[in-house]
């Protein structure tokens, strides 16, 4: 059989290495079987994108509990490690590593839908084998094989991948550092409380929790108190809006009013002030009334009279009285009057 044939079972989407339309289907399920000879490759050989007629096969395992972000970032350096590569994933099974590695959060089922739904993940193996054997490689047709470089001391050897690195079909990857599933489990562990406290108010009994009755009523009380907390804390924020939106009116109403007194103050200057209009208004109506009230004064001196035989029209007198000094004395005064008498029997 040919290479070509070798691959003509698979999948579309799996001949060209996407499988962004459909999950990765597993190894046992696949139609792949090929008794053509494997050519052996070099790092050399793959990175320069030989052979053209196939994928490299590049083999990542690991256990994949709580698949996280660092999972993901492993896969994606061993899918992009060749130009033309195509990634199978082994995922061990629960009996596997609970005894060599501990106790899972997820069981194997879970853990083997979480990488079919990877992006990177072209192929998945269910039940892998803790340590690969060479049988193992040449079922799967396996050309690398990726994992991080830190030596991995498990099942009674130092490295279980130091056999793979003397055969030359290592490809080291690197870690992502902040995430793992034992940070993860540490997270919950130091936080037992809130997470407790967290899934009784989504409605989990204490018993699907393995609360006991006493912390049970504990953790709905802290509830409560929370609640209660939360609302001061809702109530200070409105009150808090409400003094700030207070201060914005406040201080929009000083401004206006500021505009508004000068306003005020430069029309009363404008009419009242030294100069204003209204001076100059009631200026003007007082040299009214003066003029009204106070005709224009006669001359001091009267025209002297001559007496003609004719009759000669009345003369005109000034009603306003001539300005004279006032007597210095009484006798002067009586001196005064009796001269006026004489002229006035003289005219007659």
């Amino acid at each position: 059989l040919s290479r070509k044939k070798f691959y003509c079972n698979l999948a579309p989407s799996l001949w060209s290495g996407k499988t962004l339309t459909a999950p990765a289907p597993f190894a046992d399920e696949t139609n792949c079987q090929c008794q053509a000879p494997h050519e052996k490759l070099t790092i050399a050989q793959a990175r320069l994108g030989t052979p053209v007629d196939r994928p490299v096969r590049v083999y990542a395992d690991g256990i994949f509990d709580l698949f996280h972000s660092g999972h993901a970032r492993a896969l994606m350096q061993a899918k992009t490690l060749f130009p033309n590569s195509y990634l199978l994933v082994g995922v061990c099974s629960d009996d596997l590593t609970h005894k060599f590695k501990g106790f899972t959060v997820m069981n194997e089922a879970e853990r083997y839908e979480a990488l079919r739904h990877c992006r990177y993940v072209d192929e998945v193996i269910r039940n892998a084998p803790w340590t690969l054997t060479p049988e193992f490689l040449e079922k799967h047709k396996i050309d690398f094989v990726a994992h991080d470089d830190i030596p991995y001391s498990s099942a009674g050897s130092d490295d279980v991948y130091k056999h793979i690195k003397e055969a030359g079909m290592f490809v080291p990857t690197q870690r992502t550092e902040g995430i793992s599933t034992s940070d993860i489990i540490t997270r919950i562990v130091r936080d037992y409380d809130v997470y407790a406290r967290r899934n009784l108010q989504r409605g989990y009994t204490a018993k699907e929790l393995n609360v006991s009755f006493i912390n049970e009523k504990r953790y709905r009380f802290q509830n409560q108190v929370d609640k209660m907390k939360e609302k001061v804390k809702n109530v200070e924020e409105r009150s808090k809006e409400f003094v700030n939106r207070v201060e914005e009116k406040s201080h929009d109403l000083i401004q206006k009013w500021e505009e508004k007194s000068r306003e005020f103050i430069g029309n009363f200057l404008e009419l009242f002030g030294p100069d204003g209009a209204w001076k100059q208004m009631f200026q003007e109506r007082s040299s009214r009334m003066l003029q009204a009230l106070s005709p224009k004064q006669s001359p001091v001196s009267s025209p002297t009279r001559s007496r003609s035989p004719s009759r000669s029209p009345s003369p005109t007198f000034s009603w306003l009285p001539l300005k004279t000094s006032p007597p210095s004395s009484p006798k002067a005064a009586s001196a005064s009057i009796s001269s006026m008498s004489e002229g006035d029997e003289d005219e007659k």
